[in-house]
């Protein structure tokens, strides 16, 4: 039984101003980490996507903040995600207190106005993107002596994108003495040496993670037996009909394919992706929000702003380089204790790719498309378990199944038929002859 926030000794008015958005109890992750934060601990948080890790340090910021002096640099990997943090606070704080003053600093807008609004009336937080953020500290834009935290959200994929340079200018940039904290739902070898460097020894890791992926989601794996995958993403949809379904891509080029493709067959599809200009992508954000479209073609890095409750379906229509980018494609599902489905498409080619997901703790349920519907598929490994007793077999039969062709020509699976017909004949005379 999670705590309610009233519990954790806030300020009555922010525990009204939390209610009057609908939060009343805490999350698994908000229990372990708002208790730590208030305190003034550092700490690392580890929790699936959806689990409410972003309330987790803006409520306890919110708490601590005094409205003199900038406080708090949060920063984010893409632009979507730092307007997502910035809309989260903006939401609270106004219930709150509408003194407080939040900003955001990123790429993709106007950086005069940026830089004006700041210089003109100094945030208690700054919300932005590494880059953006390096700039503001190199140019001396922000008084940094008052800077108590810093945050550092999606730890894992500001890490991927090659931002560690900035990170790493960024807390030189700041005082010694600071409250760090990173959240993630993955942590990779390159996160793991960025802590040991930065983090003091007192730190406080919170691993909300018991699988990598919510129970809440069905986690399937589609063979698609070399099949055409805009038939099967289709005939998918027809299935499930989401609520709201993502179908994610590796490529810009692959999202268009889908994209036009499912246009063509009269849905209500939109695509999103990072060549597309940052104003029209915010609109197309809060058109999604807004529930205008039924089904929304990504790339991975777009789909960061995507955060909404009432995504029913996901689909892999590639298997992703990177476990962490699997993580959070699947976690755009199962929200806030909904049920979700995740889909998986994949080739017999692809077998290596799936197994190193699953030797990187990602559990599948194999199924294929039959019937117009989902069935279970043949375990992928039983043919590794099976043992085959070839012995009984005569040599020209044996050496008809071992061999391996490059190429295989028409009518060699009859060939192997009617070699095995005379096979169980000349056994059936052998048998009358011996029984004479």
């Amino acid at each position: 039984m999670t705590k309610k926030f009233s519990d954790f000794g806030l300020n009555q008015k922010l525990v009204d101003s939390l209610k009057e958005i609908g939060f009343y109890n805490s999350t698994s992750i908000q229990e372990q980490i708002i208790p730590l934060v208030l305190k003034g601990k550092n700490v690392v948080g580890k929790s699936q996507t959806g689990s409410g890790k972003t309330h987790a340090f803006i409520i306890p910021i919110l708490n601590n903040l005094n409205k003199t002096k900038l406080q708090s640099i949060i920063i984010a990997p893409s632009r979507e995600l730092s307007e997502q943090i910035f809309n989260y606070f903006k939401e609270l704080s106004l219930i709150f207190d509408k003194d407080i003053k939040i900003a955001t600093y990123i790429g993709g807008t106007d950086r005069e106005q940026q830089l004006y609004k700041i210089k003109k009336e100094v945030p208690q937080v700054i919300i932005g993107t590494p880059g953006r953020i390096k700039d503001l500290l190199s140019d001396s834009i922000i008084e940094t002596k008052y800077i108590s935290s810093l945050v550092i959200d999606e730890a894992d994929m500001t890490m991927d994108m090659g931002f560690i340079d900035d990170i790493d200018y960024i807390f030189k940039s700041l005082p010694i003495k600071k409250q760090i904290m990173f959240f993630s739902a993955t942590f990779s070898q390159k996160m793991k040496v960025f802590l040991k460097k930065y983090l003091p020894s007192n730190t406080v890791f919170i691993d909300n993670n018991e699988t990598f992926i919510s129970e809440n989601i069905d986690n399937f794996l589609i063979f698609t037996k070399g099949r055409d995958h805009n038939l099967i993403i289709k005939k998918l949809l027809n299935i499930y009909n989401p609520y709201l379904g993502i179908i994610f891509c590796n490529t810009r080029n692959r999202a268009e394919e889908v994209y036009r493709y499912l246009k063509e067959s009269k849905l209500k599809v939109v695509k999103i992706s990072g060549d597309i200009p940052s104003r029209r992508r915010r609109q197309i954000i809060k058109q999604i929000r807004d529930l205008k479209y039924q089904y929304v073609v990504a790339t991975d890095l777009a789909a960061r702003g995507i955060d909404i409750d009432e995504v029913s379906l996901v689909i892999n229509d590639d298997i992703p380089y990177d476990r962490s980018f699997f993580v959070h494609r699947i976690g755009r599902t199962g929200r806030s204790g909904t049920h979700g489905t995740a889909l998986t498409l994949y080739d017999p080619e692809e077998e290596n790719k799936v197994s190193i997901l699953e030797k990187n703790g990602i559990r599948f349920i194999n199924k294929e498309i039959g019937h117009n519907k989902i069935i279970d598929h043949y375990d992928r490994d039983r043919r590794k378990k099976r043992v085959k007793d070839h012995t009984k077999l005569d040599p020209g039969m044996l050496g008809l199944i071992k061999k391996k062709k490059k190429k295989v020509k028409p009518g060699y699976k009859r060939q192997i038929k009617q070699r095995i017909k005379i096979e169980e004949q000349y056994k059936r005379r052998v048998k009358k002859r011996n029984n004479k």
